[in-house]
């Protein structure tokens, strides 16, 4: 029997579990919608300590397309490491579940949810990473350029949870990564480390790189793809002045898009902060991917549930 496998971190699955999820994806949003069944009988958790959108509805609907039940546990109900310790939560979860999808303040509730449960844990987002979003935004590449090796791309905004993920999961499938962001906001040297070295290219073997910047303009230069997030994330709502200060300059607009490369398009995982990251109507731009993005959510996880459960 196989081991078991969690999804706490991008870096959880290979340079090449990566790209075969990418396309696994590809062939399920081409799949009439429950006519496959590997999650049969599967009962899952989503516990969720943050409000969600686009992570909620699709991993419900996508649980349910693959035949499996969901149940929604929000904050109020289990009190995560308040009302009852991670450890017994993580128990008693694993005899009723076959996996928990949780959406967590600290990302060491993931660990310890994997540790003490016995049953695989999915990171729906935490403080450290949101590896499901960075699927999503691969699978989006993919479709939009036809292939990811060999592809630049250019982040645009604070190093957190997203950039993070991104950066180390967009190496893996052959892309070139620049991040822009100010000075005290920067992906730390570890992650940037670790990202060069989960580097592959099929096509010439080359290792992608991965560059730290602090300009957006030397980011966007030859870039096939440029990515922004929002200024403050949730949990840093207290820094929102002290950001809208250090980010003046950083916002991804007309005038930056024109300095990408020809056919270049435009990603945000939303939701959007207009007038901050992104002028009002960006996301309608004409090289705008982002509600692709966002609906591509629903077939990236989809594949990830029935690798780890199936």
């Amino acid at each position: 029997m196989d081991a078991m496998r969690h999804f706490l971190s991008i870096t959880d699955i290979t340079p090449e579990e990566t790209r075969a999820l990418i396309q696994r994806a590809i062939a399920m949003k081409a799949t009439p919608p429950g006519s496959m069944q590997p999650l049969a009988g599967k009962r899952i958790a989503l516990l969720f300590e943050k409000p969600s959108l686009r992570t909620r509805v699709s991993f419900q609907i996508g649980i349910a397309e693959l035949g499996g039940y969901s149940m929604y546990l929000g904050q109020d109900e289990v009190g995560l490491g308040q009302r009852e310790p991670v450890s017994d939560v993580a128990r008693v979860l694993s005899g009723y579940v076959d996996c928990i999808i949780a959406r967590v303040n600290s990302h060491a509730s993931l660990e310890g949810l994997a540790e003490y449960g016995s049953v695989p844990v999915v990171n729906a987002l935490s403080d450290r990473e949101h590896p499901c979003q960075t699927m999503a935004d691969l699978l989006t590449i993919c479709e939009t350029h036809g292939s990811t090796d060999g592809l630049n791309l250019a982040y645009i905004g604070d190093g957190n949870n997203v950039a993070r993920s991104l950066c180390l999961g967009a190496p893996a499938v052959g892309i070139n990564v620049s991040i822009a962001a100010p000075h005290g906001y920067q992906l730390e040297e570890s992650t940037l480390d670790a990202a060069s070295e989960r580097g592959t290219r099929l096509d010439d073997g080359v290792r992608p790189t991965v560059h730290p910047l602090v300009r957006p303009s030397d980011a966007v230069i030859d870039a096939n793809v440029v990515y922004t997030d929002v200024w403050t994330s949730m949990g840093d709502e207290a820094e929102s002045q002290q950001r809208r200060r250090a980010f003046q300059g950083y916002t991804v607009d007309d005038a930056l898009m024109a300095q990408a490369a020809p056919g270049a398009c435009f990603m945000h995982d939303m939701p959007a902060h207009y007038g901050e990251e992104v002028p009002e109507g960006m996301l309608e731009h004409p090289q705008s991917v982002a509600y692709q993005q966002a609906h591509n959510r629903l077939h990236a996880q989809k594949a990830v549930l029935e690798f780890l459960l199936s």
